[in-house]
């Protein structure tokens, strides 16, 4: 990224303060709301995966850390305030479901992986707008995609799975059918937890194909993506009392038009 122009590295340091944000408020999409923005200014998903794919390890690691020992402080107020009652405790992760889903996703991930390291970048781009601007769509109507069906479900997550292998954008796909698995209360800190898992993965690629970390630039960004934490992490205690439609319908149609430009951009500029 060193040859970018200032207005570029301006640009990118929005993106992932907005990133941040995602990230934060929502536990998903951190990347699948970035890196169409990220495209635009820099066509190269090489470039700023790695710099996602840290982000990813820090703060998922950080946030479900926190949510432990808030959930370990609410069961210990919880039995003292009914010591004469057995209560059950409920920790902040969701390790059955998670353990069964990791089961079923690691296989297309890992699949997923090696595409990414031999698809020309305008392939692996032009997957990625598509994907993004199907559940674009998807906000706008609100009408997200959940399922109940196994068998649909088990679909969604290998997809989800070969997808986060390409692009780290699988997400969408993923939260469909975890929201319908995992309790509310327990659905970001579950889905960090897995994030970091799939991270790791995408990581161990990347060291094995020598692809550039872009480390000298972790060092300006990383500050970027901890003040869309902070924001994002006061816009998740909210939500987490109201649904937002009005929100995803917002991110909607800012992404099918980002998805609109970054496509005619690839292919036909």
């Amino acid at each position: 990224m060193e040859q970018l122009l200032w207005w570029q590295y301006a640009a990118i340091a929005g993106i992932f303060i907005w990133s941040g944000f995602v990230r934060t408020g929502l536990g998903f999409g951190g990347a699948v709301l970035a890196l169409p923005f990220l495209l635009l200014v820099h066509n190269d998903p090489l470039v700023f995966l790695p710099i996602i794919s840290i982000h990813l390890l820090i703060f998922s690691s950080w946030i479900a850390w926190r949510g432990a020992r808030k959930a370990k402080a609410e069961n210990k107020a919880t039995i003292s305030e009914h010591s004469e009652q057995p209560v059950t405790e409920q920790g902040n992760i969701s390790w059955g479901y998670l353990r069964k889903a990791l089961g079923i996703m690691i296989v297309p991930k890992l699949i997923g992986v090696f595409g990414l390291l031999t698809l020309p970048n305008d392939i692996v781009t032009g997957v990625i707008f598509v994907i993004v601007a199907v559940f674009a769509v998807s906000y706008i109507i609100n009408k997200p995609f959940y399922s109940k069906n196994p068998i649909v479900s088990t679909g969604l997550l290998m997809m989800g799975g070969y997808v986060s292998g390409t692009s780290l954008i699988g997400a969408p796909l993923i939260v469909s059918v975890f929201a319908t698995k995992v309790p509310r209360h327990q659905l970001r800190d579950t889905l960090f937890v897995l994030w970091f898992i799939l991270v790791c993965i995408k990581m161990a690629s990347f060291l094995i194909a020598g692809v550039d970390l872009q480390l000298i630039h972790q060092l300006w960004l990383l500050p970027c993506a901890f003040v869309g934490h902070l924001m994002g992490q006061h816009f998740h205690e909210r939500i987490q009392k109201a649904e937002t439609p009005t929100f995803f319908k917002f991110i909607g149609w800012a992404l099918l038009l980002v998805c609109a430009f970054g496509m005619y951009s690839t292919f036909w500029l």
